[in-house]
């Protein structure tokens, strides 16, 4: 299985120490350039910048050059993932971002962000849901609280 990812679900996987949960479920993470400029960036932290530095073979960065003008309202990460995922047919996009989740879907892709993948792993008995939740919650990371309620039940 292989997915296509954003910015934000690696970013946020890793600052909780959930990013091992990813090669339980797929053979392949794979993001585009512009995702990697992302992670790899001098504001992001350094945790972030250390992974990405030591990153395991199951991840890894695919070059793409595409335009779609339909995407425009996008980031460049959020186009750049969603025209990748749709070029290598990719099993899942992970995408944290409502309007990025909602252009993936509006294209058939299939698609989950952060939460669904620590409540896939929680499932299947790879982290603590509510641990992982409760660092989730020390980050920036934006949720309604209605929905992290929904998880925690």
């Amino acid at each position: 299985m292989i997915a296509v990812s954003d910015t934000s679900p690696i970013n946020y996987l890793v600052l909780i120490d959930c990013i091992h949960v990813l090669p339980a479920f797929f053979e392949q993470i794979v993001v585009p350039q512009a995702v990697f400029a992302e992670l790899g960036s001098l504001a992001a932290p350094e945790r972030i910048q250390h992974w990405l530095a030591n990153h395991p073979g199951w991840f890894g960065v695919q070059t793409f050059q595409g335009t779609d003008p339909s995407l425009q309202h996008l980031d460049l990460g959020e186009r750049d993932a969603i025209l990748l995922a749709e070029s290598l047919k990719a099993d899942l996009i992970l995408l944290d971002e409502n309007l990025g989740r909602q252009a993936a879907r509006q294209r058939n892709l299939k698609v989950t962000g952060t939460l669904g993948l620590l409540d896939r792993a929680a499932s299947q008995g790879l982290i603590d849901l509510s641990a992982a939740l409760d660092r989730l919650s020390q980050t920036n990371f934006r949720v309604s609280p209605k929905l992290l309620q929904q998880f925690r039940s």
